[in-house]
């Protein structure tokens, strides 16, 4: 009998993409030294007029050099450990998941000790942490199932930051619609609705345990975006507000209050996002805000 083969999904099909990575980080990485050499050979060349000129403006041009050297390695530094903070938040929500499908103690336990290690420098997280080690599922040979650990937890650790976040949200959401009400130019809407959207994000990430810097901010703009695109979609439609509304009071709005409602609602889209993607463990025992809980305040904001 003639062996039919299949063609393999992890070989072919994965190879070009994996490939154009590579050869992109690869290219990136090239121009940076590139780039990192003629600053060196511009600063040599720079340093060496400077010391043939007078000795002092020689010295003076070494010192202003290093200093911005250093600087500038404060400033990476910085940008890796932001890079790391989200990474460790992605890595406990996944621990976290992990933990609550099989119900193992192991992952549970790793979490914990993760969150620990995030929130025990923390004023404000110093009850919550107490409180939860003190529980009787948290002592160690008191409790076998996984999920229940990590049940725990998210009720005495997560609770008062997403009350704190859905604050963020909510304060960010009025701004945006009552400024996008009465602002009298669409540019002026685009710039402080992208910025209130980014100011956000990056609050709840802090709020939550991240410590989100340039590079940082980009890749967690990226994920919200990512996660809108997932969840159906940034922009919210008249139609969409009239249904959630009621057509009497849809009606009442004139076209700038309800661009300031709509707008103010994909805020709250942008921060329920950014709540999903930052917080270290995912929603399970407490309850996910929804757009729809910060209606009745927006649509009080835009028309009194």
């Amino acid at each position: 009998r003639e062996q039919v083969m299949l063609p393999d999904q992890d070989g072919p099909g994965r190879a070009g993409p994996a490939l154009a990575g590579f050869m992109l980080r690869l290219s990136i990485g090239a121009a940076m030294l590139l780039t990192g050499l003629g600053f060196f050979l511009l600063a040599e060349r720079l340093i060496t007029d400077l010391f043939a000129r007078y000795q002092w403006l020689g010295w003076t041009g070494t010192g202003a050099l290093v200093i911005m050297l250093a600087g500038l390695a404060i400033l990476v530094i910085g940008e890796i450990a932001a890079l790391g903070s989200l990474k460790n938040l992605d890595k406990l929500r996944q621990q976290a998941r992990l933990a609550i499908d099989s119900d193992l103690p192991e992952p549970a336990g790793n979490v914990i000790r993760g969150l620990t290690r995030l929130y025990g420098k923390r004023a404000d997280m110093a009850r919550s942490l107490h409180t939860l080690s003190r529980r009787p599922e948290m002592q160690p040979g008191e409790q076998l199932d996984g999920s229940a650990i990590i049940a725990s937890a998210e009720r005495h650790l997560m609770s008062r930051l997403d009350e704190r976040a859905r604050n963020l949200t909510a304060a960010a959401a009025r701004r945006v619609a009552i400024v996008t009400a009465i602002s009298p130019r669409a540019m002026i809407d685009l710039v402080f609705v992208t910025y209130e959207s980014m100011k956000l994000a990056r609050a709840i990430a802090s709020l939550y345990g991240a410590r989100p810097g340039f590079l940082g901010s980009w890749k967690l703009a990226g994920s919200i975006l990512s996660h809108l695109a997932v969840t159906g979609g940034v922009a919210l439609g008249d139609s969409v507000v009239q249904q959630m509304l009621g057509h009497g009071l849809a009606a009442k709005l004139s076209a700038r209050l309800g661009e300031g409602l709509v707008n103010g609602l994909m805020t709250t889209r942008v921060g329920i996002a950014a709540m999903k993607t930052t917080r270290p463990l995912p929603f399970d025992q407490l309850k996910q805000p929804r757009v729809m809980d910060f209606m009745s305040e927006l649509a009080r904001a835009t028309t009194s």
